[in-house]
């Protein structure tokens, strides 16, 4: 896809943007709700409007991807196309492929002190770094979270205020103010966990396939890694694993504890809006607010798109929605003037006392990657399939850091 069929998509989403808001701010005009066929209208272009996002992403993908091939390696001296890339390049196919019988400079570019023929590979540093990129794109929290490469520590040590000073005091001139001893800090650990995850492709695939297969194996492994790695961001446990967003954090595992939650009012199925239950609007309004201004920059909406949906759908006292629909190509849909992202692995059920979504500024949430990376080829093992395995491992850990830059929000029933 070329880049003005792109730019021809970010149009179409425009005025799909422009159409959901008119058809919203008529029934607001008339002081009503939207009608059945309204919502529906509204729901059906909004949903081609999401599709048309991911279009877009993918679309943008495959053009970077396109731009960037063999030449943009570099060699041993920083050059980009130098031979000894090529060189790697053309290995990685071979080892790819299903080749047993790589020459020895093949091996060499490989760093093939490990047992190259099914065993381990110590991937080169561009094959990684395309990796994490392409977990970056399936992963929405990495691109907004702060992320490490550890090359030799075994752990990052992140510094924690666990106390803090006073006001300062108004005194005289040659005076300095009382003692104060209150300023304490601790240190919380990131060591990343190792991370592995199997991968099959079939022997013909790797053979006929226009791809390189050293892409089509990283494509399926950073899908693989993103999605193990998303779903513990939101859950993990920090057990050997991420400490996740969702996870309630104590003075001994760190994270976000229960201070920072606040409740919604819901039913079960939905968020509540009425003036005998509370108005669900509210409770996001003080709940974005209880977030202090410095953060509110860099802040996101965290929800899964089931939970979003609803959110589309919440109304303040005076019927108006607090989501809004961005009206241009470069301006994206806001809730209560903030953005927000999707992700799957984010709660999806509004039962009582279920997180249901958060606020934060997630540069606040690090991400520790160990840099080596290691694929193993499974030769032998799915012969009878006609296929081959390829396992690959790396180590990885994370964790909010701090947790005043975060809100929670829980699920409140507030209706019998």
């Amino acid at each position: 896809m070329t880049t003005l069929e792109i730019r021809s998509l970010k149009a179409k989403r425009t005025k799909l943007g422009q159409d959901a808001h008119a058809i919203m701010e008529e029934a607001t005009k008339a002081g009503r709700s939207m009608t059945a066929e309204e919502t529906e209208k509204f729901d059906r272009i909004m949903g081609e409007r999401d599709g048309l996002d991911a279009t877009i992403e993918r679309a943008e993908r495959l053009v970077d991807d396109a731009r960037a091939g063999v030449d943009d390696l570099p060699d041993d001296d920083g050059r980009p196309g130098g031979r000894a890339a090529k060189e790697e390049a053309e290995a990685l196919r071979a080892y790819f492929g299903g080749n047993r019988n790589l020459t020895p400079a093949q091996a060499r570019a490989l760093n093939a002190g490990n047992d190259v023929d099914g065993g381990f590979l110590v991937m080169p540093e561009q094959w990684v770094n395309q990796l994490l990129e392409e977990v970056d794109d399936a992963t929405p929290l990495r691109g907004l979270a702060t992320t490490h490469q550890l090359t030799t520590a075994e752990a990052l040590g992140v510094p924690t205020r666990d106390g803090d000073l006073d006001d300062a005091e108004w005194t005289s001139e040659l005076e300095t103010g009382s003692d104060d001893d209150g300023l304490k800090f601790g240190k919380r650990e990131l060591r990343p966990h190792p991370l592995a995850k199997r991968v099959r492709i079939s022997r013909k695939l790797l053979r006929v396939a226009a791809m390189n297969p050293e892409t089509i194996v990283r494509t399926r492994m950073a899908y693989r890694f993103a999605t193990a790695q998303e779903n513990s961001f939101m859950t993990g446990d920090g057990n050997e694993k991420p400490l996740g967003l969702f996870t309630v954090g104590n003075s001994t595992l760190g994270g976000i504890t229960a201070a920072r939650d606040r409740q919604i009012p819901t039913n079960g199925t939905g968020f509540v809006n009425s003036s005998t239950d509370g108005y669900a609007a509210d409770a996001l309004i003080d709940a974005k607010y209880s977030l202090k201004g410095q953060y509110h920059r860099n802040a996101r909406w965290l929800f899964h798109r089931l939970i979003l949906a609803e959110v589309r759908k919440i109304k303040d006292a005076n019927d108006q929605y607090v989501w809004r629909p961005g009206l241009s190509s470069d301006q994206g849909d806001l809730i209560l003037d903030l953005p927000f992202i999707m992700s799957e692995f984010a709660p999806s059920t509004m039962t009582d006392n279920d997180y249901i979504g958060m606020l934060g500024d997630f540069s606040y949430y690090w991400i520790v990657d160990a840099l080596q990376f290691e694929v193993q080829r499974l030769v032998e093992l799915y012969a009878t399939s006609n296929q081959i395995g390829f396992i690959g491992r790396t180590e990885s850990d994370a964790m909010p850091v701090m947790e005043e830059p975060f809100v929670r929000l829980q699920s409140n029933d507030t209706v019998a």
